[in-house]
Parts: structure tokens; C-alpha cells; sequence
């Protein structure tokens, strides 16, 4: 099954939410970048939302980074994600392993440690928008869902979800976001608080086949979800040789000329996807002498 997000409104145009399947994203970030299940699930889990939050942008040449930095073992993840469903990020450290917590899971928390979520909207303006936050469980749902309370104002339920299989495939990964509009009364948002106090794990939900809409009317079940659209989502990575070619510019031209002195091809990767760039010798004199 194609990975793909679902938008909805629901009790009246009280709530909107968000469900995405995104087990084969995931699976292409675990490939690329080779992570332990620990990182697979860390990585998987954000870019499962920037999927989403991505989905909640107005334009097209908008873009999202959702960023974190932390004092434990995995030390940092970055992902992007634009209107149209594309996703690309990679973790700062690619395997790391620690015992499982108590409860038989992965433990993200203790991956990622204590540390800042930062969340970065480019939408035209002459400065991006930058909203910050600390780790408030490093479970990455709970962080988002602080963030969207503190730094947006929009009280919302995150619920983000990665099965990783015995031989470290992706099995199921997806996610929820689900938010009161200002026009909420009480009776809804008590039993929306009820309704996610129950939910099952949303890897539950998936393993018995539900997919994204059906998890929206499990979650919203009582109070006549509407899907809206689908869209589809992907891991895509938009590096070229050009564009490495002009970070290496970047660089000026003593660094280049030492890299030529040396008298070897030069191997360059992209931090988001793993892709190789090979620059030779003749292909470097070249770059300098354009410059």
C-alpha cells in the first residue's frame, strides 16, 4: 500500500485531524541511512509528522523543519517536508542501542535525551518562522503536542507510531494529528480527551489492517468525521550533482585547489538521503577555473 495522509473535519467543523500511513518513508530513511530500530523508530516518528504538519501548509513552495538536538546517544535528527508530501531527514547518529524500557519498547526518550525541538516554517516571508521548544518526554508526540499548545496555541493530540520487525525492516509506521478549532465547546473537547485517553496504539490499528481514515473514525467515532482529501507522501530528495557542485563552490578556491593537490577523485554525500557525489580531479580544475 502507497504511503498517504488523510485531512478531515469533524463534530461540526469543531476539529480538524490529520492520519497518515508512512511505512514505506520510513523503510526508504532506514535503508539510506542503515539505523539500529532505535533510530529507525526516532526517525520515523518525526518524519511521520513533519509528513503531516507539511500537509497543513498553505503553498506549494512552502517548506517545514521540524529539528531536534539532545544530549543522549542519537544526539540530533533533521527532516523536511513540503505541501506536496515530500519528506527527507536523517539522524545526527545512525545506530544507537539501549535496552528496552519496561513496557517492551524502543526507548526514543533515552535515544534522544534532554534537548530543544525546533520548528522552522519558510512561507515566503523575508524570514522564516522559527518556533522553539524543549523536549518535554523526548517521545516526540508529547513534544509536538506541547508545541502546538505553547508556541501555536492550538490544543492538539500528536499520537506517532513505528513498528520495527525482527529483522529490522519497517513493519508499520504512521501517525495522528488531531486539533480543536477556536469554536470548540466543552462537550466536545471532554469527549475528544476521552476518545484519546482510549485509543489504541496507532502500530495496533495498523497491524489489524486499519488505515488512515479508518483510524480518524475510530478516534472520531460520534462525532461524524468527514475526510476531506488524500494526499499522497513520500521519501523524496531533491540533491542533484549541480546542487552539491555549487556547496563545493561554497567552499572557495584554496580548499579546492588542496583537494586537487591531493590528486584523487573526491567522494561528496547528501546528509538527507546518503546519495554519492564523485568529483575528479579534472572536474574540480574545472569548478576552480570557473571561479
Amino acid at each position: 500500500m502507497s504511503d498517504y495522509i488523510v485531512r478531515a473535519t469533524a463534530a461540526n467543523n469543531q476539529i480538524r485531524a490529520f492520519a497518515a500511513t508512512t511505512t514505506n518513508m520510513v523503510e526508504e530513511a532506514r535503508e539510506r541511512h542503515n539505523t539500529s530500530p532505535l533510530v529507525s523508530a526516532a526517525l520515523g516518528r518525526l518524519m511521520t509528522a513533519a509528513s503531516i504538519m507539511g500537509s497543513m501548509l498553505k503553498n506549494e513552495k512552502d517548506l517545514l523543519t521540524l529539528q531536534i538536538r539532545g544530549d543522549g546517544p542519537i544526539q540530533g535528527l533533521v527532516v523536511t517536508s513540503d505541501a506536496n508530501g515530500n519528506v527527507k531527514g536523517y539522524p545526527f547518529n545512525s545506530v544507537v542501542d539501549l535496552p528496552l524500557k519496561e513496557n517492551g519498547k524502543l526507548d526514543v526518550s533515552g535515544g534522544l535525551g534532554n534537548g530543544i525541538l525546533n520548528i522552522i516554517k519558510d512561507i515566503g516571508l523575508k524570514d522564516p518562522y522559527v518556533g522553539q521548544t524543549h523536549l518535554v518526554s523526548g517521545e516526540i508526540a508529547e513534544d509536538l503536542t506541547y508545541y502546538f499548545a505553547t508556541s501555536e496555541q492550538v490544543p492538539s493530540a500528536v499520537g506517532l507510531g513505528v513498528l520495527v520487525d525482527r529483522d529490522y525492516t519497517i513493519k508499520q509506521s504512521g501517525g495522528f494529528i488531531v486539533q480543536l478549532l477556536p469554536n470548540a465547546d466543552e462537550e466536545i473537547i471532554n469527549h475528544l480527551e476521552e476518545k484519546i485517553k482510549k485509543m489504541p496504539p496507532i502500530t495496533n490499528l495498523m497491524n489489524e489492517g486499519k488505515k488512515p481514515e479508518d483510524i480518524l473514525n475510530v478516534l472520531l467515532e460520534d462525532m461524524e468525521p468527514q475526510i476531506l482529501d488524500e494526499i499522497p507522501t513520500r521519501f523524496h530528495c531533491n540533491c542533484t550533482k549541480e546542487r552539491v557542485e555549487k556547496a563545493l563552490i561554497s567552499i572557495g578556491k584554496k580548499e579546492i585547489n588542496e583537494m586537487i593537490n591531493e590528486g584523487e577523485t573526491i567522494e561528496l554525500n547528501c546528509h538527507f538521503c546518503n546519495e554519492k557525489y564523485l568529483f575528479t580531479v579534472e572536474e574540480l580544475k574545472k569548478l576552480v577555473a570557473e571561479l
